[in-house]
């Protein structure tokens, strides 16, 4: 069994890969071709928004965002701490300090009374009101902006956060690299914010072969940046550097791949629900498990399905059942940033983020695919419950 069944996929749309892959080859445009900026077109078509600007990752994207902002040394960005270090990652990158800010208990997402919270105590230099970075030079760090992440395909709260952060003049930034293809009150993810970041990292909803990236938004400044920005800071041709950059761009055979599976994503996206949907079912009835939650007026795109144990231990066992039938799982995320030795010098400790250190202890993902069978999540669902 699979835990993401890239091969079967490949199958079913074999005969367009090979035409698009064959068309790239013959033209030899492989940086920056035309299969580039049709892709483009058609993801800012789906998403809804005015511009895509693709680029060679999603941690690519979300380090682009930033220096589209001018984000630098001083500057503070809220984020959450239970989510891949990349987030974070690109933060630090630019010499900014992540501000870590715990997550709602049902759907892993930031939480947006606690952000609130974080800026209040950011600004008025106060840790009794929440816990803070501490280094040397927390007390001159200034708000900046806010990272949601779309954790598990499933979009923040952005209904919330987007006021919040209005409020405090903090521009907003989508993670939405496991959420491409999601809805959050029939709003297409990527789409929220000032701009949407995503990942095609071959695991997630819509993969490439390889690494790639986007960025979506409708300023018409901000795109203009970026595109600038993925270039080495590209002016007028290639020779004129208007503004330090990275080499950020989509290979163009990344973007005919990704051209061949966004031809069925919708289609995929439909069985990624008939297949959550059953897992909820075959497992619900296992009240010592907590499957997904879902709110009303959301839509995940399910990167992942993840269950709640309840405690470390149970998870421990829940998993040696699975390995022990050659059911491929994953824990997503087993360490919180804040706990990790990349951002010890922020000098938060063990207990600032309760939330997320609890569900890390305690959360498992099984497959997760558009072809998963119902007959292997029965198999699953039957394992588990000690009738496998």
């Amino acid at each position: 069994m699979e835990f993401i069944d890239l091969k079967t996929q490949q199958k079913k749309i074999e005969n367009a890969l090979n035409s698009n892959i064959q068309k790239v080859l013959k033209h030899g445009n492989y940086i920056m071709g035309p299969e580039v900026k049709q892709l483009e077109a058609k993801l800012a078509a789906y998403t809804g928004t005015k511009h895509a600007i693709s680029c060679a990752s999603g941690t690519d994207a979300l380090l682009m965002a930033l220096m589209a902002y001018g984000v630098k040394p001083g500057d503070a960005i809220f984020t959450t701490p239970f989510t891949f270090i990349a987030t974070a990652e690109v933060i630090a990158l630019l010499g900014a300090t992540p501000v870590f800010v715990d997550i709602d208990s049902k759907t892993y997402n930031i939480d947006s009374t606690k952000l609130a919270l974080a800026i209040n105590a950011l600004k008025s230099k106060d840790t009794s009101i929440y816990p803070l970075p501490l280094t040397p030079d927390s007390s001159r760090l200034t708000p900046r902006g806010v990272i949601p992440v779309d954790l598990f395909g499933l979009p923040a709260d952005y209904d919330a956060i987007e006021p919040i952060a209005k409020d405090h003049g903090l521009f907003v930034i989508e993670d939405a690299a496991q959420s491409f293809g999601a809805e959050y009150k029939g709003q297409k993810a990527c789409s929220f914010g000032d701009i949407g970041c995503t990942s095609f990292f071959p695991a997630k909803p819509l993969g490439c072969y390889g690494d790639g990236g986007m960025c979506f938004t409708n300023d018409d400044n901000l795109a203009e940046v970026m595109e600038s920005i993925r270039v080495h800071g590209k002016g007028g041709h290639k020779y004129d550097n208007v503004r330090v950059g990275i080499n950020g761009r989509l290979d163009t055979l990344q973007a005919a791949i990704l051209q061949a599976k966004f031809d069925i994503f919708p289609e995929e996206v439909e069985l990624r629900q008939t297949v959550a949907r059953r897992y909820t079912t075959r497992l619900n009835p296992l009240s010592s498990l907590l499957t997904p939650h879902v709110p009303e007026g959301y839509n995940s795109v399910w990167a992942q399905y993840s269950l709640l144990a309840k405690d470390e231990d149970h998870r421990t066992g829940v998993l040696k059942k699975l390995q022990d039938h050659k059911i491929p799982t994953a824990i997503y995320y087993p360490k919180p940033l804040h706990m990790q030795m990349a951002f010890e010098y922020l000098k938060y400790k063990i207990g600032d983020f309760p939330v997320s250190e609890d569900i890390a202890k305690r959360i498992f993902s099984l497959p997760m695919h558009s072809y998963l069978t119902a007959e292997e999540q029965t198999k699953i669902a039957e394992i588990i419950m000690g009738e496998g």
